[in-house]
């Protein structure tokens, strides 16, 4: 299939194709009701309720737009518009056309997409209710799973299943075999019952197996999932008397070469195949007092620029695939960043500053998870301060300028209290911790300087950059470093860079992105999956799959 040239993220509940929205005070509910001539390219339809990139587009959205356009939301009812099916998974015949790029991305946001959901729940204390209400097979029971409960109906007919192993010779994407025994707990000889049989598993089985957490015969069903709904919703903190903040579409600039937006701006050298990421610090005023973060919305400084730089992240993750060395500058004042985080610690159990800091958080995650090179480089007038450090500390490697002639231009960078206590990664440590393994020695010396501005002999000193060149080496040392690294094999790169950043303690959404790109990804690739008689190549056109029965 030939790729599109440019993928789209923006999008909004006018333009939805395939969810149906709808609030009943603390409880929204997302029905799928997927548009078959929907697909966001051709070759395909959505039949079944079976989803693309597009669909998960919008359900990216969805939850941003109940995250923050409606705080008195407390759980989230995610169920079918359609008779007898829930959700069939991702579309076969769109995997089949795709390249191997093409279906790394899409399985890589869509995860993202999942653990979000767990993400609110832990962090924001938004819960996810799976009320399947028919056929739940593939990638649907792994949005089910991604959801705190799933109830199912008991209809002698709907089951829940993962049937990639046998029908497709491939193996669930997006965290199903992961969260089958790590979440749900199901015993693994019975998950390999479950796992290897295409009907897949229905009624008191299922709940009995711990594949769902409920059933409900089909007279009870609406009234079993509106009393869960209203049980989980009691246990969340979520204002029911909050103020939403309509999320507008970003204002973006789409140049040849260059992505702009207000805060972010992305330059892309194509000769050299590297990106410039530029994120501004905040300037002029800032609210520091919850009626004036309120006044502010949408435009408010770090929900604005997380907003834009998850943007840039996905638009060049998708669309630029040639681009393999991003290098991330930042320019602004390192004392107005500090104020910020002073302001987002203060408030950070409202929910509208809670909301903010998850957002960034979950954007400095996909910078982490993102296959590409990131050289942080810190220079005149940059702010890698606080919340803004983390873009520095999320990266391979660092370089701070230090000019010994000249110290009040020399570039600081500076630690906060956010550093330690607002971003963990997906291992659920913060990525200091990460940087030292938790060492105690190495953290005290840090956080001995919060609020400190460093130059690059101190924060060298103190193992925070990587190397601190002085002016007469610095043109010369930063070049040298990024041709060697763009000459070098993307893939080795993208293997080695996953398993440097996500040096410390496995969790269970390491372990999804971990099995997808060890497992998933040489599966995907193998002939007894897309070769000529492959079996996701063959899957609908009548023909049996012929395997290579040798095991590598």
């Amino acid at each position: 299939m030939q790729q599109p040239d440019r993928v789209e993220y923006q999008t909004d509940p006018s333009q939805y194709r395939h969810w149906k929205l709808r609030f009943e005070g603390p409880v929204a509910t997302l029905a799928a009701d997927f548009d078959e001539n929907g697909g966001l390219r051709p070759g395909y339809k959505l039949k079944l309720n079976s989803y693309d990139l597009g669909v998960d587009i919008e359900l990216n959205d969805a939850i941003n737009r109940i995250r923050f356009e409606h705080p008195e939301v407390r759980t989230v009812v995610v169920t079918s518009a359609k008779e007898k099916v829930f959700c069939s998974g991702a579309n076969i015949f769109m995997l089949g056309l795709s390249s191997h790029s093409w279906k790394v991305n899409f399985c890589k946001f869509t995860n993202e997409t999942r653990n979000g959901l767990e993400d609110s729940s832990q962090h924001s204390g938004l819960k996810f209710l799976a009320a399947v209400n028919g056929a739940c097979a593939g990638g649907g029971y792994e949005l089910a799973l991604a959801c705190d409960e799933i109830i199912l109906v008991d209809d002698r007919s709907s089951a829940v299943s993962l049937p990639e192993v046998p029908l497709l010779g491939v193996l669930p994407g997006t965290g199903g075999l992961t969260r089958v025994t790590d979440k749900k707990k199901v015993r693994h000889d019975l998950a390999d019952l479950f796992c290897t049989s295409a009907e897949g598993v229905r009624g008191q089985k299922a709940k009995d197996w711990r594949l769902v957490d409920d059933i409900a015969k089909p007279a009870q069903f609406a009234a079993k999932v509106q009393e869960r709904a209203l049980q989980l919703a009691a246990e969340s903190d979520r204002p029911a008397d909050g103020q939403g903040v309509h999320l507008p579409k970003l204002a973006r600039v789409d140049e040849p070469d260059a992505l702009r937006y207000q805060h972010v701006t992305v330059e892309i050298d194509r000769a050299k195949r590297t990106a410039v990421f530029t994120v501004a610090g905040p300037q002029g005023a800032q609210p520091t007092d919850i009626a004036g973060i309120t006044a502010a919305g949408a435009a408010w400084y770090p929900l604005q620029m997380g907003r834009e730089l998850e943007d840039a992240i996905l638009q060049m993750r998708t669309n630029e695939l040639d681009i393999g060395t991003w290098l991330i500058k930042t320019q602004g004042d390192v004392q107005a960043a500090l104020a910020l985080d002073a302001t987002l610690l203060s408030h950070q159990h409202h929910w509208l500053v809670r909301e903010t800091i998850g957002l960034l958080r979950r954007t400095f995650s996909r910078l982490d998870v993102s296959s590409r090179s990131l050289f942080a480089l810190i220079e005149p007038g940059s702010c890698f301060a606080g919340s803004l450090l983390e873009l520095a500390l999320a990266c391979d490697r660092s370089y701070q300028l230090i000019l010994p002639d000249d110290a009040a231009k020399t570039p600081k960078i500076a630690v906060s209290q956010a550093n330690f206590a607002l971003y963990p990664m997906a291992t659920g440590q913060g990525r200091l911790g990460r940087r030292f393994y938790d060492e105690e020695a190495p953290l005290a010396a840090v956080r001995a300087t919060i609020g400190q501005p460093l130059d690059a002999d101190a924060a060298f000193k103190l193992g925070l950059v990587t190397s601190n060149p002085d002016d007469i080496d610095w043109a010369d040392e930063v070049r040298i470093a990024v041709e060697e690294r763009v000459a070098m094999s993307p893939d080795a790169l993208t293997g080695m860079e996953a398993n440097l950043r996500f040096n410390g303690p496995e969790s269970m959404a390491t372990r999804v992105f971990g099995r997808l790109t060890a497992w998933q990804n040489w599966i995907f690739q193998r002939p007894n999956a897309v070769g000529e008689k492959g079996a996701l190549k063959v899957y609908g056109k009548g023909d049996k799959a012929a395997f290579d029965w040798n095991r590598v």
